[in-house]
């Protein structure tokens, strides 16, 4: 009687003062969109203003607030740009073979295209698409930003829809599901825990290189665009100590707000999408998350939106003529798609090549010699950042992924320090390093695990956490030993998921040999031997052949790499190391 009375009165409370809650979550829904609004006025006019090459940084702290918000609109603009390549070319790599032929080299080339290779052509057609307006320039840093981060999402993807396991496409086949459904409840589905975790190492990626893609010079002009990545590198190149402490401790709040605006609720919305909910009894849970599930003013604009979106969809009997449901159509109809961009592609890089041509053609035969030498310290120093960050990522992320308690205690740690643009502190790393008599080709190794031992230890993460619990449980039964265990079971569990993590860590290897073959700062500089220092000083020297010769050899390098070693690897990873073979 009691207990029935206590309940009534307790559902006639939570009645009176849910819809309170709710107001104040609308409250606190309109006041950051309001925020956001504001924001994105302020950007829009510096966006829309006239060209300014170059603008004078403010180093007052007072002025760290705005640059912060033009760095995280570029940030945004550039991670949209990278989801859109994502779904567009990995699910198109990963569905038609004719494709996959083409696509996959080619996005090892660019992968292994170091950022400064791309500054000359994307200012040159920015600025020639927008001559007047300043929407050039900040796009040409987006698209900077977009070709150091896009690489490992892209192949996260393509590598989930290549290891989709053999149940759900009989699922699929059984309810005869068209491509789009099947790509909306199969596909996305699965591939969404790798894909979240990938897309953070790639945004962190992308905080590594703000620098250079806010801070840039091309022939006789240098580009400054107002935003943290330039506050700290004028920082550092003035040796102002107090404006550089200003940029770490800002950019350290930046990350740890992004954590918990960002990431959080992301990882806590993709954790519901794994395949063993055993693995992670305890969800993770995201205050943000549940702020936008339950804002009612959130959910009227999606009702609205999908209102508005449904009358522009096409009528659904025209559907089927736009994408065909018959394989052989389909297949057809992609064939003819493929051919033409093939053809689109092969004319652009006839024209590109035939440049190409005629600069490399300045290069002498002693530049080339010491090119190739310089190519050669440089794979090994890659190869051996490589295999120090895979002895400590894979028994790291085993670990994590393997103990739910751990991983949700580390997450948030591990979200942040990957976030942090390291590359501040290589100065003083090299500088302490050269104290103790160790030389900045040793150095670079150590600065080369630090930029990209993420790359790894997220993708094993992610493939620890895919492990089904029965395995797990069946290890266990039959007393096999902890090595026993990592041998037959472990290791063929994250096998797809580390040599995808071995193919973009070696790419940001190669695009991080510059900036550790070459460090700047505190009125400073040390250098080493090496492809990514000679690219440098190919750039400060504004020598046009010297960057096409090193940024081509550089690529060369990593796509024969890819074909003789991580393609192999890639095939034994979706035919033998597979748990559903």
């Amino acid at each position: 009687m009691i207990n029935s009375f206590l309940n009534s009165m307790w559902g006639q409370a939570n009645a009176l003062f849910a819809p309170k809650r709710k107001r104040y979550l609308d409250l606190l829904v309109l006041v950051a969109l309001v925020g956001i609004l504001y924001g994105l006025v302020i950007v829009g006019k510096e966006w829309t203003g006239a060209q300014r090459p170059s603008v004078d940084i403010d180093l007052h702290l007072s002025a760290l607030p705005k640059y912060m918000l033009f760095s995280i609109v570029r940030a945004t603009v550039a991670f949209s740009i990278c989801i859109g390549l994502t779904f567009t070319l990995a699910y198109w790599a990963a569905k038609d073979p004719i494709a996959e032929r083409f696509l996959i080299p080619i996005l090892d080339i660019l992968q292994s295209v170091p950022i400064l290779a791309f500054l000359p052509p994307v200012i040159i057609a920015m600025l020639a698409i927008f001559p007047r307006s300043n929407i050039g320039l900040e796009l040409s840093a987006a698209i900077l930003i977009v070709t150091c981060q896009a690489w490992n999402m892209i192949f996260s993807f393509y590598q989930s829809l290549k290891t989709i396991p053999p149940e759900l496409e009989e699922l699929a086949t059984t309810y005869q599901l068209s491509w789009y459904q099947k790509l909306r409840w199969i596909e996305l589905p699965f591939a969404t825990p790798g894909l979240s975790w990938n897309s953070m190492v790639s945004v962190a990626n992308g905080w590594f290189f703000l620098m250079s893609a806010e801070a840039f010079s091309t022939g006789n002009q240098n580009f400054r665009l107002p935003g943290i990545g330039a506050y700290m590198q004028t920082a550092v190149e003035t040796g102002n100590t107090t404006a550089k402490w200003s940029a770490i401790v800002a950019m350290l709040l930046l990350v740890v707000a992004l954590d918990r605006l960002l990431w959080r609720p992301v990882m806590a919305w993709a954790q519901g999408f794994q395949m063993d909910e055993s693995l992670n009894p305890e969800r993770p849970k995201s205050l943000i998350l549940s702020i936008i599930r339950r804002s009612r003013l959130l959910r009227w604009l999606e009702h609205v939106r999908t209102e508005r979106l449904m009358k522009r969809i096409p009528n659904p009997k025209v559907l089927p003529k736009l994408f065909p449901q018959e394989p052989e159509q389909r297949r057809r109809a992609i064939g003819f798609l493929a051919a033409g961009i093939l053809m689109v592609l092969l004319l652009f890089l006839a024209a590109g090549g035939l440049k190409l041509y005629k600069i490399l053609a300045l290069v002498s035969r002693e530049d080339w010699s010491r090119l190739f030498k310089a190519g050669g310290v440089s794979m090994a120093r890659v190869l051996a950042s490589t295999l120090l960050a895979t002895l400590w990522t894979v028994p790291a992320g085993l670990w994590i992924g393997l103990n739910p308690k751990w991983a949700k205690r580390l997450q948030p740690v591990v979200q942040v320090v990957v976030s942090y643009p390291v590359s501040l502190l290589f100065a003083a790393i090299a500088a302490s390093m050269l104290r103790f008599h160790v030389g900045l080709g040793a150095t670079s190794v150590l600065l080369m695990v630090l930029s990209t031992q993420w790359y790894l230890l997220f993708n094993i993460i992610a493939g620890a956490q895919a492990i089904p619990s029965d395995l797990r449980e069946m290890g266990k039964a039959f007393r096999l030993t902890r090595w026993k265990r990592f041998t037959t079971l472990y290791f063929p569990a994250i096998f797809p998921f580390l040599v995808t993590g071995w193919v973009t860590a070696t790419g940001g290897a190669w695009n991080a040999s510059i900036i550790t073959e070459f460090v700047s700062g505190e009125g400073k500089t040390y250098s080493t031997f090496g492809l990514g220092s000679q690219l440098q000083l190919a750039t400060e020297a504004h020598s046009i052949p010297l960057i096409a010769a090193s940024s081509l050899l550089m690529a060369v390098l990593v796509v024969l790499f890819n074909r003789i070693v991580w393609l192999p690897l890639y095939r034994m990873a979706e035919t033998r190391y597979t748990l559903d073979r």
